[in-house]
């Protein structure tokens, strides 16, 4: 392939793009903040930055949801930034693969492939490629061989649960638990707990704290404000709150974990029984998800170094490798030769 290539992951809070030209993955929130009417105000990180603190003349939104695409205008306005941003500003023809869920429509599909046709990118050669193969090469894993693997991948709004084998996807099924739903049983768990209310920034936070603290560290420091006053106040949050907070999310996404293994043919089973599950996803690494997924299943849980990354890694190793090139392929009627 050229050397103007990228390959997009796009995910409901983070958008990583894999840059050819000098071999880097780039990660920045999947963020826009409109002034009035049309101007984009800010993008992508500063976007984040600014989220829960703009005035009301500033409207600030994830333009993707669920796995699919919300706000297609603004999603084709984010592409066209960060894509100029990676070229030095000057947008050069390229060749581009984009990751997209298995577990949706053809309709959604062909929206994804759209979205780079249409941002303005001078984009020459449009590819896709299934995000649950591209997350297996990410992990290290050879997905054209004929032994079975399971990869969990936990992202911000949805958990993608897949079977590979043979470059291909056996089982999948695509949920609405995510990171989200994990921040969102903090917030209420700290509001019914302490009258406290925090926002979506300050659970991630809580979130993302007790998940690097080293064992023995049983708290977190957290502001918000107080419903009886009104006031501002801080809080030390217990790990244990948050454990039991996240219980419930937890256990739905290792239901549809067995579920699918319930489903898996028996020779898919015994590789995956012998391989263990592989644990991905920006969400993934949260407070005791690993050990609980072991718990619940039996089997070792193999969790990715890069978790935000794979499925562009991924991408890397199709643009890069001949091998795993016929990973990715055209919709059909459409410019991929």
């Amino acid at each position: 392939m050229a050397n103007n290539t990228f390959g997009i992951d796009l995910g409901t809070s983070n958008i990583k793009i894999y840059n050819f030209a000098d071999d880097s993955v780039m990660v920045e929130k999947n963020m826009i903040a409109i002034e009035g009417k049309n101007t984009v105000f800010a993008y992508g990180d500063s976007a984040f930055d600014m989220y829960e603190k703009a005035p009301s003349n500033i409207h600030i939104s994830y333009p993707l949801n669920n796995g699919v695409i919300a706000d297609i205008k603004n999603m084709e306005t984010l592409i066209r930034f960060f894509v100029s941003d990676l070229m030095k500003g000057t947008l050069r023809p390229a060749d581009y693969i984009i990751a997209v869920p298995t577990d949706v429509t053809e309709v959604e599909k062909r929206a994804f492939y759209d979205l780079v046709k249409d941002a303005g990118v001078k984009a020459r050669k449009i590819m896709v490629v299934e995000k649950a193969v591209a997350d297996g090469l990410g992990l290290g894993i050879d997905v054209k061989n004929s032994q079975g693997v399971m990869v969990v991948n936990v992202g911000y709004a949805t958990t993608e649960i897949s079977i590979l084998s043979l470059g291909g996807i056996v089982l999948s099924k695509l949920i609405k638990v995510g990171g989200f739903k994990f921040d969102e049983a903090i917030r209420n768990a700290v509001r019914h707990e302490y009258n406290l209310i925090i926002g979506e920034k300050s659970a991630e936070k809580i979130k993302i704290n007790l998940s690097e603290m080293e064992s023995g560290v049983n708290s977190t420091l957290v502001y918000g404000r107080d419903i009886v006053t009104g006031l501002p106040i801080e809080k030390d949050i217990p790990t244990q709150l948050v454990d039991k907070a996240l219980e419930e999310s937890f256990a739905t996404i290792i239901d549809s974990v067995k579920v699918i293994l319930e489903r898996t043919p028996p020779e898919l089973g015994a590789d995956i029984y012998r391989h263990g599950i592989y644990l991905t996803g920006g969400a993934s690494q949260v407070n005791r998800f690993a050990s609980l997924l072991h718990k619940g299943t039996g089997l070792k849980v193999n969790i990715s170094d890069k978790p935000l990354e794979s499925v562009a890694i991924g991408i890397s190793k199709i643009i890069k490798d001949d091998n795993y090139k016929s990973l990715a392929y055209a919709i059909e009627g459409m410019g991929g030769k």
